[in-house]
């Protein structure tokens, strides 16, 4: 009777969390919604609208408004008053909410995880097959929504924590950078941390890296001007990095677990590393080894490696995929390969990202 009981319970449990976990997921693509289609942008002045008002301000159909508006009010996203529909119910987004919602910079911004969720759904059908194949999905198929967010939810982290912490965390990189360095960010992505290491470090030039071409073309087409003679952007592989030249440091950010050769990879940036050059990583902060049940971090980033990261390594061919559960010793493992021969991880404290200093 205990063991039917307890099985019971922990049915209950899942079966709870599952339906939770719906109502989440659905809350996110509407929140998605409001990015793609501008909701949230027009609503980010703080003044509450009718839904033929937000219709007519955002350009789109006022049925569709209400109920979205309807929804947002539901899920406890927007404030709203007691009016019915037909005598214009008003809507507001509040300032707290848009500082997630709206404020790109903001070390709050999450909203563009819904984006990269949607951009998942976009690619689920290829990666069902990949799993039967034993193929990959290309991360081009994950498409726009899935960039966006990707740029989006790093952007506040590379924007401000990569130059004001986590690189003056080392010092000797910090002071070549401050004296005039040349610098490859690669995985550049859509260039935030590009843009952010050449405007904290005016004497160096940054060179932004990307196989993805529509990162890149991202990256070029929000390049400020009074950046455009010290940043420039190139489509290539990692593992070619050592063509463009010479480089005194080197930045990976959230990239080493997506590159589908990744010993290549680091070998290519050794090559290219200036005497004394340092290689500086951040990637996952996952457990050290693997233990089930894990904690929100450990679920999060097993759950991103099996529906984009694992699929989009695999697509590059000849590969060594690692997922995005990158541990401390595959990251010295892989360095060590490569002929590295010191791999320092760094006293940088952050919920997310693992910090490695790298060199000869």
């Amino acid at each position: 009777m205990t063991t039917t009981l307890t099985t019971l319970d922990e049915a209950e449990v899942l079966s709870e969390r599952l339906f939770g976990a719906a109502v989440q997921s659905l809350e996110l693509f509407a929140v998605h919604l409001g990015r793609r289609l501008g909701l949230y942008r027009v609503l980010a002045d703080g003044r509450a609208r009718t839904a033929a008002e937000l219709a007519a301000d955002a350009g789109i159909a006022e049925r569709y408004a209400r109920e979205w508006l309807d929804q947002q009010a539901v899920a406890g996203l927007l404030d709203t008053d007691d009016g019915e529909p037909s005598t214009g119910r008003r809507y507001r987004l509040g300032a707290a909410h848009a500082r997630v919602l709206t404020v790109a910079d903001d070390p709050l911004h999450a909203a563009p995880l819904a984006s990269m969720l949607a951009g998942i759904g976009q690619a689920l059908p290829d990666v069902v097959e990949a799993y039967r194949s034993g193929g990959g999905v290309p991360y081009a198929r994950y498409g726009e929504d899935f960039r966006d967010g990707q740029g989006g939810v790093n952007r506040p982290a590379f924007t401000h924590d990569l130059v004001q912490d986590w690189l003056p965390a080392v010092p000797d990189v910090h002071s070549r950078l401050a004296s005039g360095a040349r610098v490859a960010d690669v995985g550049c992505g859509q260039g935030w941390s590009t843009q952010a290491i050449a405007r904290a470090y005016p004497a160096s030039t940054v060179v932004g890296v990307d196989v993805d071409a529509g990162s890149v073309a991202d990256a070029a087409a929000t390049l400020d001007d009074d950046l455009a003679d010290r940043v420039s952007y190139v489509v290539a592989d990692a593992a070619r990095l050592d063509a463009l030249g010479v480089f005194d440091v080197v930045v990976m950010l959230e990239t080493l677990h997506d590159i589908g050769r990744p010993v290549e990879a680091l070998a290519a940036v050794r090559a290219a590393l200036a005497d004394g050059g340092t290689l500086v990583v951040a990637d996952e902060r996952v457990a050290p080894s693997f233990s089930a049940p894990g904690d929100e971090v450990e679920r999060m980033m097993l759950g991103w490696s099996v529906v984009h990261c694992l699929p989009a390594a695999i697509a590059t061919g000849d590969h060594d995929a690692i997922g995005t559960a990158i541990r401390p010793s595959v990251v010295v493992d892989l360095a060590r390969q490569a002929g590295f021969g010191t791999v320092e991880v760094l006293p940088i404290d952050n919920p997310l990202f693992r910090f490695y200093r790298i060199q000869d």
